[in-house]
């Protein structure tokens, strides 16, 4: 690329908003370019394939509520499978004294779950945008304010120009990965500093069994522990229990050598002996992901911050638009405040004065 290439829009970031905010700037006439860091689509939606055709295990966010009409709008329209999250059964509870079971399932509500991972709702926007338009392994280094109006976007392979930019990143890595040169206002750097992010401390046990074993045994595969180091534990089996897989959070703080040994020992306790050796087990530690968390992640604990008013006008002089989970005002934290946060950012560039540098025709942006 070189510094002449220039485009309506520059989304940086190929998560669930930024991809949101991308086809929907796409359908609504922009040239659109969508520039991402990792070597796949999704961000925090990351799903890994099962021998169980057409089955995925999610290692980053896994349900959708009632209400959250974007997610399953999106899913229907994609023909992505979904199916209710597994509720029927007990509850194991784990404390310094020992195990206890709970009558029924106290952690779980009704919610509903991807067949194929929910990183495929990435695959499909990502599949509506037109050939060229989505760049990956292409992290952004610096914006900077153009000298001609817009703003420069600059990557280890070139300069691109863009009238708006939407900053589809989590705040805080936003400010420790990207150099702005000074030009943003210090209220908004210290929001996006504190701002946390989500998920991005916590590290997702899946553990894979030949079967839901623990479903015969009455139990909800539900589990919550005062001592650890997996604080709470779900069912993650597939439609009709297929493939069978539970699930457990951690705080990245816990992680330390015999990590993996500690969490199966603690699921051998909650759930049987069975429980201690999985077929597969899959530990993803979302506060080492370099294009997720910033390296004061652990430290980010105001989740007030989700969602400021700061977040929702444009920076820069109209031109930059922030657009992630943490920005969004409902939702926050779900896949549903993502795709929202994504539609807000699109809906303000279409919405905005055209000029000299907004070389595309400003229409409605397309319902959902």
């Amino acid at each position: 690329m070189s510094h002449q290439e220039a485009h309506d829009v520059i989304v940086i970031g190929a998560g669930a908003s930024g991809l949101a905010a991308a086809t929907a700037l796409h359908a609504a006439g922009r040239d659109v370019v969508v520039l991402e860091a990792r070597a796949r689509v999704g961000g925090r939606l990351l799903s890994i394939p099962t021998s169980h055709p057409g089955r995925a295990l999610d290692l980053g966010a896994t349900w959708f509520w009632d209400g959250e009409d974007r997610v399953r709008t999106l899913a229907a329209r994609s023909g992505i499978q979904t199916f209710d999250q597994h509720l029927a059964g007990d509850t194991m509870l784990q404390e310094t004294t020992g195990v206890r079971r709970l009558t029924g399932n106290l952690i779980d509500a009704p919610s509903r779950r991807f067949a194929t991972g929910a990183q495929d709702l990435a695959a499909a926007l990502a599949a509506a945008l037109p050939a060229g338009a989505l760049r990956l392994d292409t992290p952004v280094t610096a914006i900077h304010p153009a000298g001609q109006g817009g703003l420069d976007v600059l990557t280890p392979a070139g300069t691109l120009h863009a009238g708006y930019v939407v900053l589809a990143v989590p705040p805080a890595l936003a400010l420790e990965r990207i150099d702005f040169d000074d030009t943003l206002p210090d209220d908004l750097v210290r929001l996006a500093r504190a701002t946390p992010v989500w998920m991005g401390a916590a590290v997702k046990v899946v553990a894979q069994y030949p079967a839901a074993f623990w479903r015969q045994d009455g139990l909800a595969g539900a589990a919550f522990s005062r001592t650890g180091p997996l604080q709470e534990i779900h069912d993650m089996s597939g439609p009709d229990g297929e493939p069978a897989a539970l699930f457990g959070f951690a705080h990245a703080r816990t992680v330390r050598p015999g990590f993996e040994q500690a969490a199966t020992a603690q699921l051998a306790r909650l759930f049987g002996p069975g429980a201690g050796a999985p077929v597969a087990l899959h530990v993803q530690d979302w506060s080492t992901e370099r294009w997720t968390a910033p390296s004061t992640v652990q430290r980010l604990a105001d989740y007030s911050l989700f969602g400021h008013r700061l977040y929702q006008r444009p920076a820069l002089d109209g031109r930059l638009h922030w657009a992630t989970t943490e920005t969004a005002t409902d939702h926050a934290g779900h896949i549903e405040g993502a795709l929202a946060a994504g539609e807000h950012a699109a809906r303000a560039i279409l919405g905005a004065p055209a000029d000299v540098n907004d070389t595309a025709q400003h229409v409605t942006a397309p319902s959902r």
